[in-house]
């Protein structure tokens, strides 16, 4: 009986397992493909894109559809209900300036929709950034961060040996950030064999969550330090911080948009800076490299983090966010998150436009002297590549473009890997 019972409960493992495990993609994919291999063409030029949509990888024939076309964020045509007799279609769009043209389309297969989209880029060497720069924004980010460093880090530390390895310590961290009592909270991973390394500072994407550290990257052979931004422990559940998303939080990127010395992000940005104080102060550092990275918010904090302490000595941001600010009030696609975007004309607030320049990351970046290596998608709709290009022309240090058309608000795996890779070679490591 115990036999026949081990048996029955194995077998209900393979049948339930692999139904969890397969599911993967879809049945049905809306493919929008332009007629450049690179997605890329020159002001004046035609682009050609064909859509497809596909059941089991084959022509769905009468297939309903809505679309839009025209520059990201600004379509200038809009149509629904639209009947593919033979699941394709063709659509033709050109741009007389910089910028990014997009075709998205939905089909409407037995009461689901399916997207698909493609952008292609018109002269996009060409694009520069509409914000302009504060005359006062260097004495303001000084004087904000020599005022914040009159309060010491206080540094506190407690191991985590659940996370620990043979390779690596993983302790969560706190240091005092821009006053008495406002603390940042991470995630440190050290090597265990003493010695001297260098180090990776990694900053967050937008929300509230917790941080489990990088044991991935350089295991044994670098410091990495991962930070949160919103001054609370990072090890608690996730309920935790969904219900500080949800409350407390909720648009915490709005607060204090109308002043400079109010914004949320003046104490986020100062705690990354002081983030970079910290790893300076491990014995196990090894003085000379310290790198930056991070993803949408997180590439704007690696930006700003960058431009603020010349300590950093390279720069990974994937589709960085909050850049260009100021685009969508000459009716050109913004960064995230969209201040003035669909905001009527006379009912914007002049004090959090004025506000926006200092909290930029075009403005940021201007000043930002170590390589760097940017990377984003063409078809993002969060981070519009429009404020991606525009702002990665701005940079005047050694930099490296790489971009993954297709993607829009996520990563590839290839992409994951070339950013990993880029980094260990600039911290020198195989």
């Amino acid at each position: 009986m115990k036999k026949t019972g081990l048996i029955a409960f194995l077998m209900m493992l393979l049948g339930i397992l692999p139904m969890e495990a397969q599911i993967r993609g879809n049945h049905i994919n809306v493919m929008v493909v332009p007629d450049h291999q690179d997605w890329n063409y020159a002001i004046g030029e035609t682009a050609q894109f064909k859509v497809s949509v596909l059941k089991s990888s084959t022509l769905l024939d009468n297939v309903t559809v809505d679309y839009e076309a025209g520059p990201e964020m600004y379509p200038e045509v809009k149509k629904q209900g639209v009947v593919l007799k033979d699941g394709t279609m063709t659509w033709k769009g050109r741009m007389t300036k910089p910028g990014f043209y997009r075709l998205s389309v939905t089909a409407h297969v037995a009461g689901k929709e399916y997207k698909g989209s493609c952008t292609a880029a018109f002269s996009p060497e060409q694009l520069k950034p509409t914000t302009v720069e504060p005359k006062d924004f260097d004495q303001f980010w000084n004087k904000t961060l020599e005022e914040a460093r009159w309060t010491v880090l206080n540094a506190q530390r407690e191991l985590l040996p659940e996370r620990s390895t043979e390779e690596v310590n993983v302790y969560q961290v706190s240091f005092q950030n821009i006053r008495w009592g406002s603390r940042t909270y991470g995630i440190l991973s050290v090597p265990t064999k003493p010695g001297k390394y260098p180090a990776l500072l990694r900053v967050p994407g937008a929300g509230v969550r917790p941080y489990s550290g990088d044991t991935y990257t350089a295991p044994g052979k670098a410091i990495v330090l991962e930070i949160g931004i919103h001054g609370v422990d990072v090890t608690q559940p996730q309920q935790f911080y969904d219900n500080l998303m949800n409350g407390a939080l909720n648009c915490y990127w709005n607060f204090g948009m109308d002043s400079r010395d109010d914004s949320y992000y003046k104490r986020v940005i100062v705690g990354c800076v002081r983030a970079v104080d910290y790893i300076a102060s491990l014995p196990e550092w090894d003085g000379k490299t310290i790198g930056v990275t991070g993803a949408s918010q997180g590439g704007f904090l690696s930006y700003a983090t960058a431009a603020l302490d010349k300590r950093i000595t390279f720069v990974a941001a994937v589709h960085p966010a909050l850049c260009d600010h100021t685009a969508s009030l000459q009716g050109i696609a913004c960064g995230w998150p969209h201040y003035f975007y669909k905001v009527e004309k006379g009912k914007r607030s002049e004090e959090r436009v004025l506000a926006s320049r200092y909290y930029d990351g075009v403005n940021f970046v201007r000043r930002i002297q170590c390589p760097t290596w940017v990377s984003f998608g063409y078809n993002d709709d969060v981070v519009p590549p429009t404020t991606a290009y525009a702002t990665y022309n701005t940079l005047t240090c050694p930099k490296t473009l790489s971009i993954y058309q297709q993607t829009a608000h996520f990563w590839y795996q290839e992409q994951w890997d070339e950013w990993q890779a880029w980094m260990k070679k600039q911290m020198n490591i195989e």
